[in-house]
């Protein structure tokens, strides 16, 4: 069942052109000029209930002006939306009472009073009954480990527990939808990995649909099954994880760790031009030199077993590991401009 639905969806910021100095500003002032500035520009979106979607893209793409469109704060330019069945921007209030909201940079919670009086209050805002809230309040407690910060007040809390405590006032009403704008962003790797498996719990336990926009790739590999990328407005591949990893990230690359160094290893695949020896050093452990012979191999076009037993007819392999495609590199191609839109695009047909 869809809970987000978005169809040509558009937002025309207008900007104002004019001269620098003073005299552009009288000039403007007289005259005034503006030109369009499209943030979104005709995009459709389908979210299913009970999703966990990656919604990435570079500074700029239009991500938050989407998220501000599905919260009810922005008015679409164009198109239409439907946020479990509502209207956000007409239907604001109802759309609140569903919708939870994370954003990194900013806090929900009131600065000067007792993180437990903040949640309190928004207990009341939401009118949440006591049993649930209650309920709620320990089980958050205990997952995201608040105890020990309750009673203190927003500004004295640290970065990780601030985030934590935004967490579970997103949460504590029960929303059927979650917006999480960088929620791991400047914390560490325990405050991350606790984070991390709360939102994987709620996402499990309670089937809320989280839509998630980060830049911190780690975020998305362990949360998301579905990534969306939408760059100058528009969207340009929305499909499987690991499909797009699939579809691009072809190279992978074998490590071994031998008994004895292999002479010639370099030649070992001259006859075999998708495959390349990377180094044949030995890597320092412990103050000896281990024998290792890293090789790098296009997957689709021969097998990793294919490599170890041409190793292993020259040499006693002790072990390997297997370095895979990362989604990092792939959104890093994006970013710069290397992989092309409708390649992108084709990639992501028949995601279901």
């Amino acid at each position: 069942m869809s809970i987000i639905e978005a169809r040509g969806l558009k937002k025309v910021f207008k900007q104002a052109v004019k001269d620098p100095g003073l005299g552009g500003a009288i000039k403007h002032l007289l005259t005034q000029q503006y030109r369009e500035k499209y943030a979104v520009e005709g995009i459709d979106l389908t979210i299913e209930e009970g999703e966990t979607v990656a919604y990435v893209g570079p500074n700029g793409a239009g991500k938050s002006t989407t998220i501000k469109m599905l919260c009810g704060v922005l008015v679409p330019s164009g198109g239409e939306i439907l946020v479990d069945g509502r209207v956000p921007h007409k239907q604001r209030m109802e759309n609140a009472q569903h919708i939870g909201a994370v954003f990194g940079q900013r806090t929900q919670l009131w600065w000067d009073i007792p993180v437990r009086e903040s949640l309190t209050l928004l207990r009341d805002i939401y009118q949440v009954p006591p049993a649930v809230f209650k309920k709620n309040l320990d089980g958050f407690t205990e997952l995201l480990g608040m105890e020990s910060f309750l009673h203190l007040s927003a500004r004295k809390l640290s970065l990780g527990q601030r985030m934590r405590a935004d967490l579970a006032a997103a949460l504590l009403h029960d929303p059927k939808i979650v917006y999480l704008d960088e929620p791991t962003i400047g914390l560490d790797v325990a405050v991350k990995h606790r984070i991390r498996d709360f939102i994987k719990e709620m996402n499990r336990d309670k089937g809320t649909t989280m839509m998630l926009t980060t830049h911190d790739l780690g975020d998305i590999e362990n949360l998301c099954e579905r990534l969306v990328i939408i760059d100058q407005g528009r969207i340009i591949y929305d499909g499987k994880l690991q499909k797009v990893k699939d579809a691009f990230a072809r190279e992978r690359t074998i490590h071994t760790q031998l008994s004895a160094p292999i002479v010639g290893a370099e030649e070992l695949f001259a006859d075999m031009p998708e495959v390349a020896v990377e180094s044949s050093a030995g890597d320092e452990k412990e103050g000896d030199s281990v024998p290792s012979l890293s090789i790098k191999f296009d997957r689709f076009r021969c097998t990793a077993s294919e490599i170890v037993k041409r190793v292993m007819n020259h040499g006693e392999v002790v072990d390997f590991r297997i370095d895979e495609p990362s989604i990092e590199e792939i959104i890093t191609r994006v970013y710069e401009g290397q992989l092309d839109s409708a390649a992108l695009s084709e990639a992501g047909k028949g995601r279901e």
